[in-house]
């Protein structure tokens, strides 16, 4: 696929923006590759360039970095070396921060101007890294050498209930098939407050968490260790900017709030949160623990993969209606490693174009009564599941609430037991290339004595 870019001026190095006048011009077309052996499998190839921090020993401060293949780019390093030479980027200390907090809050023209740079930095004609030994040594490392830590600094976290067809199985499970989704549901992005202390990097064990239950017939609640612990496939948006305290983002505008997606695993306790969310919603059920993966693919990685969202009726109100209403196809799959065993068993295989309700329009909601966002907040979508059985985005829907067993290889699971590892990925399929997400893995651990 030949990607189209436009080189300005203002968003390269003085010296990488000559060499691209010479060699192309202001508007010509190219084919990107880089000078870093990508495989043909790889998700991180020169145009996906996802963003994460990293350490490359256990000794190290963390520091800003980009997946290139099987490396990492240090962006500390080639920011030292003056390699980001554009208006906005030269004189930031953005990429020598322990977080991407302030590169975020720098908004859309610095992340344009960044990705721009690095994917000219990268590519198989340029030589200024490419020539340079001793950079590369400073700059590049094997990514399974270094230690991957959370990108952001976390101070916020909404969770989402996104999904139409989510909702309309949990509904039908605990309110019966007649009318499954409340009628709310289809007028705004129904969200909570979630716990973003508890957000934690993929590869982290998940402690089986402890709490009460409910009880049977005549006797007192349960409390112990959750006996229907589950996954629960989601992805999360990363807030740029934000906006000040009373006023609200225009729908149309938040996509320029949105620096990228992650892959989430939002664990959940069915058995305490069905004990306790009535009348105020989720609580010890849901905050003692979500996974992230480690890269953030940012939406200019993903528009290649655009595409319409599902028809909404009724229509949403205006502050809700987007000139552009679009998804991203992006395929997302879930793999249960059970206890005791070497492989692992697809136990789902969904899509983030199943979702009804927008990242951009979930924005929009969340600051239309004056709520104020910050760098690095973080944005659930809520379960994503498709219309088939296989698409189900976590156990309770898969075992239909443990009515029916999960078979995996040999064993079976109606939820999660101690030793079961889950994994999470996502990818988009180009011409001749994947823009993917890695993996966001969690192995659950027995509950404390």
């Amino acid at each position: 696929m030949l990607y189209h870019f436009s080189f300005p001026h203002y968003s390269l190095p003085p010296r990488l923006y000559h060499t691209v006048r010479r060699s192309f011009g202001n508007s010509a077309s190219m084919a990107l590759k880089s000078f870093i052996d990508v495989g043909p499998d790889s998700h991180f190839p020169i145009q996906n360039l996802p963003f994460g921090v990293f350490r490359p020993d256990s000794g190290s401060p963390a520091r800003p970095g980009v997946a290139i293949g099987d490396h990492v780019l240090d962006l500390s390093a080639v920011a030292s070396a003056g390699l980001f030479g554009g208006p906005i980027l030269a004189g930031s200390d953005c990429f020598h921060q322990p977080n991407l907090n302030k590169f975020l809050a720098l908004g859309r023209p610095a992340w344009r101007e960044a990705r721009t740079t690095l994917q000219k930095m990268l590519s198989s004609t340029e030589p200024v890294l490419r020539d340079n030994a001793e950079l590369k040594k400073k700059s590049l490392f094997p990514m399974d050498k270094v230690e991957m830590v959370l990108p952001i600094a976390i101070g916020d976290y909404t969770d989402f209930f996104s999904s139409m067809h989510h909702a309309k199985n949990c509904g039908t499970m605990f309110r019966g098939p007649q009318d499954p989704i409340p009628q709310n549901w289809f007028h705004l992005p129904i969200a909570y407050h979630g716990r973003a202390s508890s957000i934690v990097i993929s590869g982290t064990n998940i402690i089986r968490p402890r709490g009460q239950g409910y009880p049977s017939g005549n006797s007192p609640p349960y409390f112990g260790p959750s006996l229907k612990l589950d996954f629960e496939l989601e992805m999360a948006a990363v807030v740029g900017p934000g906006n000040e305290l009373g006023k609200p983002i225009d729908v149309n505008n938040a996509a320029d709030h949105i620096f990228g997606l992650v892959l989430m695993n939002d664990w959940s306790a069915r058995d305490i949160q069905a004990w306790e969310y009535v009348p105020l919603g989720p609580f010890l059920g849901k905050s003692f623990g979500t996974t992230v993966s480690p890269w953030i693919v940012t939406l200019e990685a993903l528009e290649a993969f655009a595409c319409k969202a599902p028809e909404q009726e009724p229509k949403p109100l205006p502050y809700l209606a987007e000139k552009v209403s679009k998804n991203y196809d992006i395929s997302l799959e879930v793999q249960i490693k059970p206890a005791g065993q070497k492989d692992s068993c697809i136990v789902t295989k969904s899509n983030f174009k199943n979702l009804y309700w927008t990242v951009t329009q979930q924005l929009a909601h969340h600051t239309i009564n004056g709520c104020n966002l910050r760098p690095g907040d973080l944005l659930g979508t809520g379960t994503i599941s498709g219309p088939e059985p296989e698409s189900r985005g976590c156990l309770l829907e898969l075992t239909w609430n443990g009515q029916n067993s999960l078979s995996l290889k040999g064993t079976s699971r109606k939820f999660l037991e101690d030793g079961d590892e889950v994994t999470i990925t996502g990818l988009c399929k180009g011409d001749g290339y994947t823009v993917g997400f890695g993996a966001c893995s969690g192995k659950v651990v027995p509950a404390p004595q």
